[in-house]
Parts: C-alpha cells; sequence; structure tokens
C-alpha cells in the first residue's frame, strides 16, 4: 500500500487542490460541495479515495465520480453526532434597536480565518501561532468544522484587511473638513538592521475628538539622506491625497531634518499652506528640551560622578544588590525602588538615578564604612548638588511628560509651560552655587537658540485658548523680553491678525476644507427634500443676509478677546469649549480646530517604534517590510474603529433606553478623560451597563 498524500489548502495555495509535488495531478477545479467539509482526499494504491473523518470510511473521490454518493454517507453516518449544527447553536444577537434575537448559526471558515487575522494583528501575535500544536488543540476544541491554516494562509487574509481598513482611512480623512498635522521619525530595526519610517496623521474630527492613524511604515533603503527621506514622505502624503491639507510637520531637531522639510516645501504648493508654509515646520519641543537640558548637565560634569559610580558599583552583581537591601533594612529604611544607572545621553534617566540615590543616602554612607571593597566615599557637596539638580530638573521632567501627551491638546499650553522654563532659568543664574550659574548660562543660550523659530505656533495656540488669549503673552513678554517686550508683542498680534484674515479670505471663498461643520453657512442653508415654497422663500432670505457677508474677522477677533478670560480649572477641556462655541466664532474656530491638533513633539512616532520594537523580535526578524507596514497600520487602524464603534453602541444604548442624563455625563467624561475613555474602551470584559453605572 502506498502512503497516502493528504491535501493542505496552505501549501497549494488556497485553492483546496493538491500540492505541486503531490502525486495527485493537479485540479483546476475548486472543492465547493459541503461534503468536503466531512472528507479528506488520499490516494489509496493509485486510485483517489474521499475518507471520511468521522468513521473514516473509503469512498470514491475521483474529480469525475460527484459528491452524491459522499452526502449520502454523511446521513447515515453512524459515527457522526450533529447532522446538522445549525440545529443546535442559536447564538443570542441583537438588532438595531437593541432587541435580542435568536438565528441559525452557519459555521462560515473565511469568517472565523479573518477574525484570526485580526485578532493577530490588534494583540501582536506571531504569525506561526496558527502553527502551533496549542492553538490547534483549542480550535479543534472549539469548533472541530474549523481547518488549521498555515502561516501564509493567515499573512494573505492580512494583507486583505490592511487594504480594506487602508480605503476607510482614506475615506475618514477625505471627509474630514480640518486640516491634518503630520509627524515622522526615522527608526532602525536592531534585529532587521533596517531603517522604517514612520508618518502618522492628526486632526479633530467633526465631533471635536483627537484622532491619531498610522498612514505609513516605509522601508526606507540606505543612505537615509535628506533627498532620500523626503522623496518617501512626499509620496506618501501624495499617495494619500492629504498634501493640499497640511496645517504641519513635526519632526526632531536634526540637520536631516531641517534640510527634508525644506525640500519637501518646493515640492508643496504654498498657497495651500498656512500662511504660504511660515509655520509648516514644527520641531519636537520634547528634543529640544532634552538638548538643552543635556548640555547644562555636561557643564557639571564631576559634580555628581562620585554618585552615578556608586550607583554602579551597588548594581554590577546580584550578591552587592542583596547586600544594599539587607543594609537598608537595617536602617529601616524601605526599599521601594531599586537603584538604577543613568544613560550618559538620556537626561531624564540621570533625573532618574538621582531621585532614587537621594531615598538611599544613608545607606550608602553606611556601606562606605563597613564595605573594604566600597571605596567610593560620597561628599555633602555632592548631595547637596543632588538635591538642587532634582528639583530643578523636576520642571523639565513634568514638561516633557505634558508634551509628550497624544490624547489632548498640547499647542495651548506650550507658551506657558516654556515662560515657566525661560523664567526659571533666569532665577538659577542668581543661585550660590557656581556650578548651577554655569550650567544655567549654558541652558539660556541653548533656549535662546531655539525660542524664536517655535514662538509663532505657540503663541497662535495660546491666544486660542480661553483662560489665556493675549493676556497671558502680555503678562509674561516683560519679564521675558525686558524693556523691548513691545516689539515682540506687536510681531505676535499682527500673525494673529495676518492669519485670522487668510481664513477669512477662504470662508468667503466657500472652501469647503477651511469651514467647519458647525460654523459654515451652507451647513445651516441646506434644505430638506420635503422642502415647501415657504422654505425655499427662507432660504431666498437667508441668501439675502449673507450677501452682507459674515462677521468682519477683525470683529470677531477682537470680540473674543474683549471677552473676560475663563478662571483657571484643572478639569477645563479646550475642545469641548471650541465645540459648544464654534457658531459665536466660526472662523477662529476653525483655526483652533487646525491649530490645537499640532502635536508639540513626535512621541507618536516613538510610541509606534516600541510597537514595531515588540513585533520585530528576535523570532521574527525575517518578517517582510511589506508585512510589517500591513501590521503596524492595520493596527493603528482595528483600534481606532473598536474604539468609536464601542462609544456609538454606548451612546446608542443610553438614548434607547431614555437615559439621556447618562448619555450627557458618558460623553462629558470622555471628553474630559480621553486617555481613560481609551482605555475603558480596549477592556475585554467591560460592557455598557457596567459603563453606565
Amino acid at each position: 500500500m502506498s502512503t497516502p498524500y493528504l491535501v493542505d489548502e496552505d501549501n497549494s495555495g488556497g485553492n483546496g487542490i493538491y500540492p505541486s509535488h503531490s502525486p495527485v495531478a493537479a485540479s483546476n477545479k475548486r472543492e465547493t460541495s459541503e461534503a468536503w467539509k466531512q472528507f479528506k482526499k488520499q490516494k489509496i494504491n493509485g486510485k483517489e479515495k474521499a475518507v471520511c473523518t468521522f468513521c473514516n470510511a473509503k469512498l470514491v473521490g475521483g474529480s469525475n465520480s460527484g459528491t452524491s454518493h459522499l452526502l449520502n454517507h454523511i446521513k447515515i453516518c453512524p459515527m457522526r453526532k450533529q447532522n446538522d449544527i445549525r440545529q443546535y447553536t442559536l447564538p443570542n444577537n441583537k438588532t438595531k434597536d437593541g432587541n435580542d434575537t435568536l438565528e441559525p448559526y452557519t459555521f462560515d471558515p473565511i469568517v472565523v480565518r479573518r477574525k484570526l487575522a485580526k485578532i493577530i494583528i490588534l494583540h501582536e501575535y506571531p504569525l506561526r501561532i496558527v502553527e502551533h500544536d496549542g492553538f490547534r488543540e483549542y480550535s479543534a476544541t472549539l469548533q472541530p468544522l474549523f481547518k488549521p491554516v498555515s502561516r501564509n494562509t493567515i499573512k494573505r487574509h492580512i494583507m486583505q484587511i490592511y487594504d480594506v481598513e487602508k480605503e476607510k482611512t482614506i475615506s475618514v480623512l477625505e471627509a474630514n473638513r480640518s486640516r491634518i498635522s503630520i509627524t515622522t521619525d526615522m527608526w532602525t530595526s536592531s534585529h532587521q538592521k533596517k531603517g522604517f519610517m514612520a508618518v502618522i496623521a492628526h486632526f479633530i474630527d467633526d465631533s471635536w475628538a483627537m484622532q491619531s492613524r498610522i498612514l505609513r511604515f516605509i522601508y526606507v533603503p540606505c543612505p537615509h539622506t535628506a533627498e532620500t527621506l523626503c522623496e518617501a514622505l512626499n509620496d506618501c502624503l501624495m499617495d494619500w491625497n492629504i498634501d493640499r491639507k497640511l496645517s504641519s510637520i513635526t519632526v526632531d531637531n536634526c540637520s536631516t531634518n531641517k534640510q527634508m522639510i525644506t525640500s519637501l516645501l518646493e515640492k508643496l504648493n504654498n498657497s495651500d499652506l498656512i500662511l504660504n508654509g511660515t509655520l509648516f515646520h514644527m520641531r519636537c519641543c520634547a528634543h529640544i528640551l532634552n538638548l538643552i537640558v543635556k548640555d547644562g548637565l555636561d557643564v557639571i560634569g564631576e559634580g555628581i560622578e562620585r554618585i552615578r559610580s556608586s550607583v554602579l558599583y551597588w548594581v554590577a552583581t546580584p550578591k552587592r544588590i542583596e547586600k544594599f537591601e539587607d543594609t537598608a533594612r537595617q536602617l529601616n529604611i524601605p526599599y521601594s525602588k531599586r537603584l538604577v544607572l543613568d544613560c550618559p545621553t538620556r537626561w531624564n534617566s540621570t533625573y532618574f538615578m538621582l531621585t532614587i540615590a537621594l531615598l538611599y543616602k544613608d545607606v550608602f554612607a553606611r556601606l562606605s564604612v563597613r564595605e573594604k571593597q566600597y571605596k567610593i566615599e560620597i561628599l555633602g557637596t555632592d548631595w547637596r548638588l543632588a538635591v538642587i539638580l532634582q528639583d530643578n530638573l523636576k520642571l523639565f521632567y513634568e514638561v516633557t511628560e505634558m508634551f509628550s501627551g497624544t490624547k489632548y491638546p498640547t499647542t495651548n499650553v506650550f507658551f506657558l509651560y516654556d515662560c515657566v522654563i525661560r523664567l526659571s532659568l533666569s532665577d538659577w543664574l542668581k543661585s550660590e552655587n557656581e556650578v548651577i550659574k554655569e550650567m544655567a548660562v549654558k541652558m539660556i543660550e541653548n533656549f535662546e537658540k531655539y525660542w524664536d523659530v517655535i514662538h509663532g505656533v505657540m503663541a497662535m495656540a495660546t491666544m486660542l485658548d480661553p483662560r489665556y488669549k493675549m493676556r497671558l503673552i502680555e503678562f509674561y513678554f516683560p519679564s521675558i523680553f525686558g524693556a523691548n517686550y513691545m516689539t515682540h508683542l506687536e510681531s505676535i498680534r499682527k500673525l494673529c491678525l495676518d492669519l485670522v484674515k487668510e481664513y477669512e479670505l477662504k470662508f468667503k471663498s466657500g472652501d469647503e476644507n477651511s469651514i467647519h461643520s458647525n460654523s459654515s453657512l451652507a451647513s445651516h442653508l441646506e434644505m430638506p427634500d420635503n422642502s415647501s415654497k415657504r422654505d425655499e422663500c427662507l432660504l431666498s432670505y437667508d441668501l439675502f443676509v449673507s450677501s452682507d457677508g459674515p462677521t468682519h474677522v477683525k470683529s470677531e477677533f477682537d470680540a473674543y478677546l474683549e471677552e473676560n478670560v475663563l478662571p483657571r480649572t484643572k478639569d477645563f477641556d479646550i475642545l469641548v469649549w471650541w465645540r459648544a462655541n464654534a457658531t459665536k466664532y466660526p472662523i477662529l474656530a476653525q483655526i483652533a480646530r487646525d491649530f490645537l491638533t499640532i502635536p508639540v513633539s513626535s512621541v507618536a512616532s516613538e510610541s509606534a517604534f516600541s510597537t514595531c520594537g515588540r513585533i520585530v523580535s528576535p523570532h521574527r526578524s525575517r518578517l517582510h517590510p511589506d508585512t510589517l507596514e500591513a501590521l503596524m497600520c492595520a493596527q493603528s487602524w482595528l483600534w481606532a474603529e473598536r474604539r468609536g464603534m464601542k462609544f456609538i453602541n454606548i451612546i446608542s444604548h443610553l438614548i434607547l433606553n431614555n437615559n439621556y442624563y447618562y448619555c450627557l455625563f458618558f460623553l462629558e467624561k470622555c471628553s474630559k478623560a480621553p486617555t481613560a475613555c481609551d482605555t475603558s474602551f480596549q477592556e475585554e470584559n467591560e460592557n455598557v451597563e457596567e459603563v453606565c453605572e
């Protein structure tokens, strides 16, 4: 008897035919009969047989034998317990109106494979999981009719999901009426040794909610010159058709990125950009703060070197770590945080190192007396310098954390914290410690270097915050610029007026991309399908009134500035305020929608690289760049879609049950705490009733 050959759909390209290396001749006809779900083809003694998966009966299985005899066998098979699985499975589904309904279940392997592909995308599982024995046993127990697939088959489904979700995302961006801000950065995989460019779009949708999507995760061959990066980025913008809707691009502050932006501006039509592209280049403020603080720490050099050397000594071996812990317990000092050694290029790691080392100041002193091999003595001046640095760097750390947010606007508070930092550095100059003075001089020098290149965007965004407006700028400028502050103040006023005038021209010209849906004149003049003659007359009246033009833009601007600033409250949400006042200030609302979406840091790109680092693990270093991009982008799009659908389902449930109070409460909660809301959306076991409570 010859060895039987089983049909493997995955090795045959998913067509349900014999593999190319099988002795059985390949057939171009797809086996679509329901009978083949219960039979497997085998070649026994040179003849094609159909073997029942339940009773192992061997029937004729040739291509010309038909399937009627196979279907008849299924009906009388003694080992087949379920004649029709739909008779036993009635899933409980909900209709659109919220009512329960019972429907017969039909197993569809294609749907199951797509769901499996989505799980792999969403939760970053390896593609090879479908070939693991444990997974296949679990799948067979859960659904015996599910046929195991290979990683190549699941990869094809992932690419199909990527194509479908890409079209959806393109439609979302095309329908969006506000400008789009871009963050981009380069990342080199430590396992693949390949360079990738992440391109992320940020925008505020029609409901005034912050949105972000990964557009591309592009493999960029070496060398990574400014021309190469510019070409890759420009191709992405053109492919997605957003080159005429851009507000700014946020990148790290390096010379290559600067040249890339310059080259990109030459390719784009400057008339499509805000103020002809003068505010197009946004430098990553978190990166700038890192450069400023790092240069300041380089000045102090040996000031904290003994603390760094001591930390290095006590974290070098497990035995020393245990000794350090035992000494802390003897001194009744809680060992709640482990010692950490800083990284020379990361100032925040130095801040963490000093913060934790100060907790165990007495432990270091005790060990210097008891341990003969530990010969590093930390002086009192070292600890005093560490305390000063900890207090001073705390401000930079908190500001960097705030700038790194992606779920809330950051441009409107950027100016405030920049001013606080600048004044703090001025106070450092008055310090009695010469090291701190020298450090402050170096940091102020770098601060002034970057101030002028970013203050335009932040000044406009500050003016759009009803808690600050121009009053905050008028308050801080005298302290920063001294007697010459009026010159800088007038330049800010001129920038704001020029920007408002530009938006006024677009408003009058009826540019639909520049008019917000809540404030657009067209949105107020839309006629219902069943409009009467009276409605048409009223429409003519509205057009007559609008012929005088909207409220003069300077009047709108002045009226906004003349209103008293709002009190500063912790739970204030600027997007909620502008959503409520979009009709009152239509032009300023559109400016706010375009400016508040601009991220002041490129942290979104860094977050994408963290995800990619998990996907491209040492065991998955052979992923093709196209597969990697599909996994990265599809994950971003699917999570955004799931958050939106769950949000809609919750609101629909509340409205259908007449819980309007809870509906308003939930909307307010989501608008004030979007980060927490996003987290709740991703919890697996959460249901609508729990959210309502």
